[in-house]
């Protein structure tokens, strides 16, 4: 029983987050309105407003004026549960399987860019790479396995870009990122359910770079690097509800946990004075992923409890856009998009709290510029994800079993302004 209560209460890794973002694993995708427009095609290569801190910051040296963009988008999901059967460490198992777990989530962005010259070009940007969260309801039939969490990261990107020739630029910044998280797991005892609530943070250093090459006046490419980001979440570990066990209290946890590098490649094409095509693919390094591993500071408990481990084995995933944009006049431009993206998880390790599968994201977006110096950009997404089985089971904390199809609307609007 005492083993159960801290595996269940110290398994807080970033992993335990929704999976109804719009990019893969606990990433988010929405850093950019204008991009969103497109799913995120051509976001290397694009360059169209201040979101290129994070989407490209050599892209920073293709601006002409000063502009801050600032934005936020939010997103609604729903699961479909099916076919859900469960049982207690004690039995079988009745309860709930409403599918409104994640609650609706807001993500803020913001940047500035000033050109010091027709070379070099300075930015910063705000805005949150990783996240979002899940809480089931009350009566929840797999709460054993899975009941609230909730992690945020907020970066903040100082770049520099520097434009060698009418061809090549290069930029760079390094990310100070701030992770918080929070995880409260329903827990069994022969006195009724309990809590166990788990909460850490920390702050890393990482950095993003990239290269943009203008083959013409129409047609460039774009590579971005965002690199992993190591952290040390410190924390406690609380359990209530739990005079049975002998183990109520509070007491202090540390997990290690990488965010994955990414590599994102893209081109975009004016094919006239109208339209541009973009395209692009993104490499995420999920195979880091390999498990959760927190050690625990409890002096009153065994030895053997003090590093707890549990096993995730994610694998590297790639996701593919393709987008259109129309210029209908100076004032209007209209963007369209379409991406495919793969889950970092296995059949084998899934569970409730990432009941995530491979996804197909269908978006729409335009641009509203009244005069030279703002544009008002929206966008609005739909994520449709292939339907996936969770079948978990262990003696200490009963099983679950559900089909789940999932699915997230998404929607956001941002300002630019120039002077």
């Amino acid at each position: 029983m005492s083993r159960r209560l801290l595996k269940t209460g110290l398994a807080i890794t970033l992993a335990a987050t929704s999976s109804h973002g719009f990019a893969s694993g606990f990433a988010l995708n929405e850093q950019s309105i204008s991009a969103m427009g497109t799913s995120f095609a051509g976001r290397s290569s694009a360059a169209d407003d201040a979101s290129t801190v994070f989407g490209n910051p050599a892209g920073m040296a293709r601006l002409k004026r000063d502009e801050v963009s600032v934005g936020a988008a939010v997103i609604h999901a729903k699961s479909d549960i099916r076919h859900a059967s469960g049982s207690s460490p004690a039995g079988a198992l009745a309860g709930s399987n409403d599918g409104d777990m994640v609650p609706d989530t807001g993500v803020p962005m913001g940047y500035y860019v000033k050109p010091l010259d027709e070379k070099v070009a300075l930015g910063i940007g705000v805005y949150a790479p990783f996240g979002l969260m899940t809480d089931y309801e009350r009566s929840f039939q797999g709460r054993y396995q899975a009941d609230k969490s909730y992690v945020r990261v907020i970066t903040i990107q100082p770049t520099l870009s520097y434009r060698f020739n009418d061809q090549l630029s290069v930029g760079f910044g390094p990310t100070f990122n701030h992770i918080e998280g929070e995880l409260t797991s329903s827990l069994f005892t022969p006195l009724g359910d309990g809590k166990v609530k788990v909460e850490g943070d920390d702050t890393a250093v990482g950095f993003n770079a990239g290269v943009l090459y203008e083959f013409s006046p129409r047609t460039r490419v774009g590579v971005t690097y965002h690199s992993r980001v190591k952290y040390k979440l410190e924390g406690n570990t609380k359990i209530d509800a739990a005079a049975a066990t002998n183990l109520a209290g509070k007491y202090d946890a540390q997990l290690d946990l990488t965010t994955p590098e990414s590599v994102d490649m893209s081109i975009t094409h004016e094919l006239n004075d109208a339209w541009t095509l973009y395209a692009g693919s993104t490499w995420t390094r999920w195979s880091r992923f390999k498990e959760i591993r927190v050690e625990n500071d409890a002096s009153t408990l065994p030895a053997s409890l003090n590093t707890i481990v549990e096993e995730q084995n994610w694998h590297d995933t790639w996701a593919h856009a393709i987008g259109l944009a129309y210029k209908v006049n100076k004032q209007w431009t209209l963007r369209t998009g379409i991406a495919v993206d793969q889950s970092p998880i296995n059949n084998t390790d899934r569970s409730p709290r990432i009941p995530s599968g491979d996804r197909t994201i269908f978006s729409l977006g335009a641009g509203w510029s009244p005069n030279e110096d703002m544009t008002i950009d929206v966008a609005y997404s739909y994520l449709q994800e292939e339907s996936v089985d969770v079948n978990r089971s262990s003696a200490s904390r009963g099983s679950y079993n559900a089909t789940y199809k999932n699915s997230a609307h998404g929607l956001g609007a941002s300002l630019t302004y120039r002077f």
